[in-house]
């Protein structure tokens, strides 16, 4: 299995969208602050190709006092070809951060 990456890093808010056009799973989100995190949340939500009545929140952590998370599904999480993933985290106190997303085509 061939695992692609997609990175982003900054100091504003967190916006990033996975959307490889194929039939894809995801494997890890790793997100790196340079300094703790504040009481906000990290989100992960499916923006379903086949509508808004399918999207869902894959992924809620709260920031507060945190430089690392990682997130391994227990199970794959698959994807159509026309679905998304949507990063998104406020980043108040513009740390700077470091994300990356691992996932395979299938």
């Amino acid at each position: 299995m061939k695992y692609r990456v997609q990175r982003a890093t900054g100091a504003a808010a967190v916006a990033m969208t996975i959307a490889p056009g194929v039939a894809w799973q995801l494997e890890e989100v790793r997100l790196h602050l340079s300094g703790a995190g504040a009481d906000e949340l990290l989100t992960g939500t499916v923006d379903a190709g086949a509508g808004a009545a399918y999207d869902v929140v894959l992924i809620s952590q709260n920031t507060n006092g945190i430089t690392d998370y990682i997130y391994q599904p227990t199970r794959p999480h698959m994807f159509s070809s026309g679905d998304e993933l949507d990063l998104a985290c406020v980043n108040t106190n513009t740390v700077t951060y470091g994300i990356e997303v691992f996932y395979s085509a299938i």
